[in-house]
């Protein structure tokens, strides 16, 4: 039996496979070991999943996560996994999730949209290019970190539209002092930043919230996906934001010429199927 995890920032999608047929599914909180220390991430995996996951006699774990770009995070995060399950960990990032789950063993442009983004050009075994996507900070484009900032800006400013403004502060009963908390002073702003993203997927009849989302959307393409050779390769997509906006990000790789044939909410089914094909390393 195998445990195939897929972790974002904001949420952990756990699967017991076993001969190609999930057995046992749960989700848990995000855990990213940028944001988290080894004791942390323990504790959350703990608390959170399922006794059932942890009396099961497994063969193999295969993790993959946001945040696990370098050895260092990747050695936290197995840690803190092999304490609570006693068994090899074998620790990825999360775009080798999506790249596996979009294209298995295809090459192709494998992207995510969710609380962040990222992409890479993946050769059916190994990820070979990736623009470095910079963080909610400094890139990120088109994800739901960053579309929450630049409305929550707006919002702040007085620029975006009364109607939305007075929804959002009613629904999220916040206040602009909150939201200067929540983003500077409290834990994951940016899990905080994605779900006003998700909020605005509500208001998309409304002109700035379509051309706030769209303009997100084309500076992804633009500079990101432009850096691939997206016109000899299917270019394909993972994530919550990605599967909520489908319809609008089809529309922006029309117009950058790229063809978009799969977008996924989350890359588990294709992981399974990867992952069967595939002859573990003992």
């Amino acid at each position: 039996m195998k445990l195939i995890v897929e972790s974002g920032s904001t949420r952990t999608e756990w699967a017991l496979v076993e001969d190609q047929q999930l057995i046992q599914h749960a989700f848990t909180e995000g855990l990213n070991p940028y944001f988290q220390t080894r004791r942390e991430i323990s504790r959350s995996v703990r608390l959170g999943l399922p006794e059932v996951f942890f009396k099961k006699k497994l063969e193999q774990v295969h993790y993959y996560g946001a945040g696990c770009n370098s050895q260092e995070k990747r050695n936290t995060l197995g840690a803190s996994l092999v304490a609570q399950f006693k068994t090899p960990i074998q620790v990825e990032s999360d775009l080798l999730a999506a790249a596996r789950g979009l294209f298995k063993t295809e090459a192709g442009i494998a992207c995510i949209l969710g609380t962040g983004s990222n992409s890479c050009f993946y050769n059916g075994k190994i990820i070979v290019k990736n623009v470095r996507p910079g963080g909610y900070i400094l890139g990120d484009e088109g994800s739901g970190a960053v579309i929450g900032k630049k409305f929550l800006s707006d919002v702040l400013k007085g620029l975006s539209p009364a109607g939305v403004t007075s929804d959002f502060l009613d629904k999220f009963r916040t206040t602009p002092n909150d939201i200067m908390e929540s983003v500077y002073n409290r834990p994951f702003p940016n899990r905080y930043l994605a779900s006003v993203a998700y909020f605005l997927a509500d208001y998309m009849g409304v002109d700035y919230v379509a051309n706030l989302v769209t303009s997100s959307f084309f500076d992804f393409f633009h500079r990101n996906i432009r850096q691939y050779d997206y016109q000899s390769y299917s270019t394909r997509f993972v994530g919550s934001l990605a599967y909520r906006y489908a319809d609008s990000l089809r529309d922006v790789a029309k117009e950058f010429g790229v063809t978009v044939d799969k977008i996924e909410e989350t890359a588990m089914r294709g992981l399974i199927d990867f992952h069967s094909l595939i002859i573990d390393e003992p």
